[in-house]
């Protein structure tokens, strides 16, 4: 049982009046311990912790053959080292790359613009539900960080496809 000690004895004997001596008073703490306890237990039990958030991502399958993609449609992003990338709407040879930030709300710009034309182009077309599609292709000197920020650019952007790609050696070669 716990206990908690009020009194105080004095030990002066000289003093010339004589006083009654007082009991020790004692509160008894357990109950309040036990309520400690289950407050304690209540709080455990009733909240929720945080839950992690994650992206979630779709392969394609590995066997089939490819399928045809219009070039008009599709952009490009080279994930360099430094925060950088470069980016071009359809083959290498026909566009030149354009240099853009990562992280300071470049990609989000050239994503938006590149819509923009996407949906130009679709709505010539008469297909007013093509969106764009984007390929990612990390470099060697490219940091996981980085490859990460591309892909919440996705998200944020509203990016319905986009993939994941080996780079080639000459995309290689431009990012050097």
């Amino acid at each position: 049982m716990a206990e908690l000690n009020t009194g105080s004895q004095s030990g002066n004997s000289q003093s010339k009046k004589v006083r009654s001596t007082k009991l020790n008073s004692k509160i008894d703490l357990t109950a309040m311990v036990d309520l400690a306890f289950l407050l304690i237990t209540f709080f455990m039990l009733t909240t929720s912790l945080s839950k992690p958030k994650a992206m979630q991502l779709v392969l394609p399958e590995q066997s089939g053959k490819p399928m045809p993609i219009d070039e008009n449609r599709t952009m490009t992003i080279l994930i360099g080292a430094d925060n950088k990338a470069k980016c071009y709407m359809g083959k290498l040879s026909e566009h030149t790359p354009t240099q853009i930030s990562i992280v300071n709300g470049g990609l989000r710009r050239e994503l938006a613009i590149r819509k923009q034309e996407v949906l130009a182009y679709s709505t010539a077309k008469g297909k007013s539900e093509l969106g764009i599609i984007v390929l990612i292709k990390p470099g060697k000197q490219s940091q996981y960080g980085n490859l990460v920020d591309v892909l919440d650019e996705m998200a944020i952007s509203g990016v319905q496809t986009y993939a994941i790609v080996d780079i080639d050696p000459s995309e290689a070669a431009l990012l050097k």
